[in-house]
């Protein structure tokens, strides 16, 4: 996911993508201790996005204090 593709969604959407993004890592580590993981860069794709996201979340989080 491009950082692009990030800011255009709403916040609604963004918590949506992290939750989606959590469960996959959790799938993930889940798959790896089974000895079933095929990509073990899936890891480094999934925190790279969830951390993409929370960026853009405390980036707002900041601009609407700022506006207060």
């Amino acid at each position: 996911m491009k950082i692009a593709e990030i800011r255009q969604m709403s916040d609604s959407e963004l918590q949506d993508n992290l939750n989606k993004l959590e469960e996959k890592l959790f799938d993930l580590r889940f798959s790896q201790a089974m000895g079933k993981l095929e990509t073990p860069s899936a890891f480094k794709w999934a925190r790279k996005d969830i951390a993409r996201i929370m960026t853009i979340v405390n980036e707002r989080a900041r601009i609407g204090e700022a506006n207060v």
